[in-house]
């Protein structure tokens, strides 16, 4: 039985290029480095924008991370829950091996990835999704809880 969504403002959409939306999906990413900070905190849909990075393919750590695994693109492939935006202190290490020097990085949780791409059109920033998308994402994710 699927559980009715609730209404009103409760999601975003967030677009990352490929291999880096994988990674994430694996779970080993656990944030998105940004230009600046988000003031949005809550569930995101997880875009894979439609280019790959193809320099990043030959990064060890996105290399080990993706083996064996599709880069879909122009797609819905997952939900996360964006629970924080912090920059990391000047001179102190990195909070993941993933943080970018001077980035914002927005933590990602409780990634679920879907059964099968959602083909949509992303953009930059947090988005709003339609509800139409909203519903075909959460068709696949029956036993989600908001």
């Amino acid at each position: 039985m699927t559980i009715p969504l609730p209404e009103g403002d409760w999601i975003r959409g967030i677009t990352v290029q490929q291999p880096y939306a994988t990674c994430i999906l694996t779970g080993a990413k656990s944030i998105e480095n940004r230009p600046r900070s988000w003031g949005w905190r809550g569930w995101m849909l997880l875009h894979a924008g439609q280019r790959i990075d193809a320099a990043a393919l030959r990064l060890p750590l996105v290399a080990h991370t993706i083996r064996g695994r599709e880069l879909t693109t122009g797609a819905v492939i997952g939900i996360a829950r964006l629970t924080d935006c912090h920059q990391d202190p000047e001179g102190s290490p990195p909070c993941t091996p993933w943080a970018h020097p001077g980035a914002w990085h927005l933590v990602l949780t409780a990634v679920q990835e879907l059964p099968l791409p959602v083909p949509a059109a992303g953009q930059l920033g947090p988005w709003r999704p339609t509800v139409g998308l909203v519903t075909r994402v959460f068709e696949q994710l029956p036993d989600f809880r908001p």
